[in-house]
């Protein structure tokens, strides 16, 4: 059921149907979306095409996230960051109509991410695997403004988690997972300022291209984190979006060598979203229990957009089985969970 794709190439034939579907250890298609062909009419392909980086970070005392994303007739742009210890959260983000001054790479692999208006301004950008975050929102948070200048280091063979499935005939899901980047840099909003250390703050990248149903549905879990012993772990869970038959994005990331799952259903109280979330694979190697502690809910109702998340913040426990039989137990890796309902 799980179809690794070794070999390079495009992700979509002329016709606009996927060349493979699988997982891989890294992104080793280059996606090609002009040749993207679910509509009759060529020039209308543009505005159901879906684009989006999206990074997390997790310090000893925040979660901070930056997002620049392209939903075709919208452009969104968002931060957010949350306190470990008091529970604050705060986000705030843009909707840009037509995706007006987004730019988003080909790949996941060169080029920048950038937006700017009077508003703010956001750039991720990538040299020699060396990942940086720069935002400047002046007025975030009543005007204690926000200021981050982060560096993101993806480490010598480290692998990613990387998915290409189909959506129905002619749409599709590509989507590259890379956890447990180090981390360095500062974070700034009104008086709190941190430091970051590359021994104590790791991040993420969800890189996310493709054509989805206007109606969609997911579920994601995702971790990046340190053991006892210094080891760094991360976790990747989804389902509820396309035909995962050939592939899921399962896996758990172990001193950046990726651990393949095959199905992860997720076991929570949908409406009751503070209540433990269980994760159990169907093969014996995952055993987690994930206990909430905070809900971000993050709305968007347009004309045509109309999305709802409920990302739960918490820790996860158990254990999961390496490949090569090893059990590594899992204590207080802080993480999150989500449930997201979107038409877009």
């Amino acid at each position: 059921m799980q179809n690794e794709i070794t070999k390079s190439g495009k992700l979509l034939k002329a016709n606009g149907t996927l060349e493979q579907i699988g997982w891989a250890r890294t992104q080793n298609l280059d996606c090609n979306l002009e040749n993207a062909r679910f509509y009759a009419i060529k020039g209308l392909q543009k505005f159901r095409i879906k684009r989006w980086d999206y990074y997390a970070v997790f310090t000893p005392q925040r979660f901070f996230s930056a997002t620049v994303a392209d939903l075709g007739y919208a452009g969104n742009v968002f931060v957010y960051h949350m306190d470990f210890v008091t529970r604050e959260l705060h986000e705030e983000g843009l909707v840009i109509p037509f995706g007006k001054g987004v730019q988003l790479p080909r790949n996941s692999m060169e080029g920048d991410t950038c937006f700017q208006n009077e508003k703010a301004s956001m750039k991720f950008s990538l040299k020699d695997k060396t990942r940086h975050i720069a935002v400047d929102w002046p007025s975030f948070d009543g005007g204690k403004g926000l200021s981050v200048d982060l560096t993101l280091y993806e480490l010598k063979n480290h692998e990613s988690m990387n998915i290409v499935i189909p959506i129905g005939k002619r749409r599709f899901y590509y989507n590259r997972k890379i956890n447990c980047m180090p981390a360095e840099g500062v974070i700034t909003c009104g008086k709190i300022k941190e430091t970051l250390n590359r021994k104590s703050s790791i991040a993420s990248l969800d890189w996310g291209r493709g054509v989805w149903e206007y109606s969609s549905f997911w579920n994601w879990a995702s971790a990046s984190g340190f053991l006892p012993n210094g080891d760094t772990i991360g976790l990747n869970l989804g389902c509820g979006f396309g035909d995962i038959s050939r592939a899921t994005e399962n896996a758990i990331i172990h001193n950046g060598k990726i651990h393949k799952l095959d199905q992860v259903p997720f076991m929570y109280d949908s409406g009751n979203y503070m209540k433990p979330w269980i994760f159990k694979d169907n093969q014996g190697r995952l055993d987690l229990t994930f206990i909430p502690f905070k809900e971000r809910i993050a709305t968007t109702k347009l004309v045509i957009i109309d999305s709802e998340v409920h990302q739960m913040f918490g820790k996860y426990n158990g254990f999961f089985i390496t490949d090569e039989g090893k059990k590594v137990e899992i204590t207080d890796l802080i993480g999150f969970a989500e449930e997201h309902h979107a038409r877009w």
